[in-house]
């Protein structure tokens, strides 16, 4: 049975880690083509309060998508350290506890999200041509919240279980039938906002029901038996890991949301610019977020067989080729930041305030594969409520006062606004290292009692 899961624990780390995180690395290539084609149909086949409105909504989607991809690293984590300790047999609970547990919580935020799309788009201070199309956007793909929900659930599962392959294939499935559907609906029926936002909801759908499919057909080292379909107390388990993640990711997206409101209140040309170059974002993080997705199952995996060094060197391993990589990104954001938005729209002022954003975020590529490989060495060692802290460290005490004062400037540029980003991340590295070197030390102190006791 165990030969079908990916074993983490033995062989070389930069080889084993690349094949692991390259099918992940795809499938977020995906999702950010996924969630880029409603822009940039809307932006070449809508209107400029469209291309606003997309921006707006999908920062209040995000936020939504990100707390449940956080709860899902919960269960990630607990099934790696499962495997690693080789108790294969707790992996049917695990799976059909998140089941229960995440069709309740789709139901609760769906209904939520319908009732308080309004507010909440007045909230982020959405340009009021704008406004109604916003509220639009946000309720249909709310209505569909489920869909988003269960395929970040089935993701998680997989990947706790070392197989990113399924992952890419559900994903790229998504993909494909979201760029028909904006095609469709956006420029073929002239929709605008509503067409993209079906688009997406539908795309999901068949998404979910497709990997549903798949899953049945896939012969599972363990066994799942329908009792395991119940609030059980492994729910609890994967929350108390799942939930600093969270709860993190609800106040840093809010903090993105904030910023968007900072950045709203400059007019529409920010505001789409600003879409358009969080477009762009979502591409420069491809590396340090599927560096961060493959660390936690990597870390955990290893950190349950009881080999803490080979868990360092992974760590280290992926912060080299994180930042290697982040250079080119870098540049290239830096050098050829309009011509990267002007594939999503081809209003010059929206161009150049997208270019004017992207110069000023760019170092982010570098220093956030560093970031985010410290963080997933430590969601695998289930340091959650630490993660959680750094977090809300960078937020509160650096990017979003560095965001405000630059916005309110006389001659506030959005240049300096995306400064706050990358600068936020090098605190949060003095933070990680700070812990790095405290946790090191402790583990060699326990390491050496645990010794003396054997003797």
């Amino acid at each position: 049975m165990r030969e079908q899961i990916n074993d983490f624990t033995t062989g070389n780390i930069p080889v084993k880690l690349a094949k692991f995180m390259i099918p992940i690395l795809g499938a977020l290539i995906l999702q950010a083509m996924y969630g880029a084609v409603d822009l940039l149909v809307v932006g070449w086949f809508g209107t400029t309060a469209g291309l606003s409105a997309v921006s707006t909504g999908s920062n209040i989607i995000n936020l939504i998508v990100f707390v449940t991809a956080g709860l899902s690293m919960g269960v990630t984590v607990l099934l790696g350290r499962y495997i690693g300790e080789q108790r294969e047999e707790r992996c049917g609970k695990v799976i059909g506890g998140a089941v229960c547990f995440f069709a309740v919580a789709s139901i609760v935020i769906g209904i939520f999200m319908l009732v308080a799309a309004r507010p909440l788009s007045i909230l982020m201070q959405a340009p009021e041509e704008a406004l109604d199309l916003t509220v639009l956007y946000v309720r249909i793909c709310g209505g569909g919240i489920l869909f988003i929900i269960a395929y970040n659930m089935i993701s998680s599962i997989f990947r706790g279980l070392g197989n990113s392959r399924l992952p890419l294939i559900f994903v790229a499935i998504a993909c494909v039938v979201n760029i028909i559907g904006d095609l469709v609906f956006v420029a073929g029926f002239h929709m605008n906002v509503a067409g993209a936002a079906l688009a997406t909801v539908m795309a999901q759908a068949v998404s979910v029901i497709l990997s549903v499919i798949i899953i049945r057909r896939q012969q599972l080292p363990f066994s799942i038996q329908k009792e395991d379909f119940r609030f059980n107390s492994e729910i609890r388990r994967f929350l108390k890991v799942g939930t600093p993640i969270a709860l993190q990711e609800i106040l840093t997206q809010l903090s993105f949301l904030a910023l968007c409101a900072f950045i709203n209140r400059l007019g529409l040309d920010a505001s789409s610019g600003y879409g358009v170059a969080s477009k762009i974002v979502t591409f420069v993080m491809l590396i340090p977020s599927s560096l961060m997705q493959s660390m936690a199952s990597f870390v955990a995996q290893n950190v349950g067989a009881g080999k803490e060094k080979r868990a360092r060197q992974s760590m280290l391993t992926g912060m080299a080729i994180g930042a290697s990589i982040g250079v080119f990104i870098m540049l290239l954001a830096w050098f050829k930041g309009d011509i990267l938005a002007g594939l999503f729209t081809n209003d010059p002022l929206v161009i150049m305030r997208a270019a004017e954003y992207l110069k000023g975020f760019c170092p982010e590529a570098i220093v956030t594969s560093i970031l985010f490989s410290f963080i997933g060495y430590y969601n695998g060692h289930s340091k959650t409520v630490f993660v959680m802290l750094q977090g809300l460290a960078q937020t509160f005490l650096v990017r979003l006062p560095m965001s405000y004062v630059m916005s309110i400037q006389p001659n506030a540029t959005l240049t300096m606004i995306g400064l706050a980003a990358p600068t936020a991340t090098c605190f949060g590295i003095i933070i990680n290292t700070l812990y790095f070197i405290y946790l090191s030390r402790k583990m060699k102190k326990q390491n050496t009692e645990g010794r003396k006791n054997e003797r």
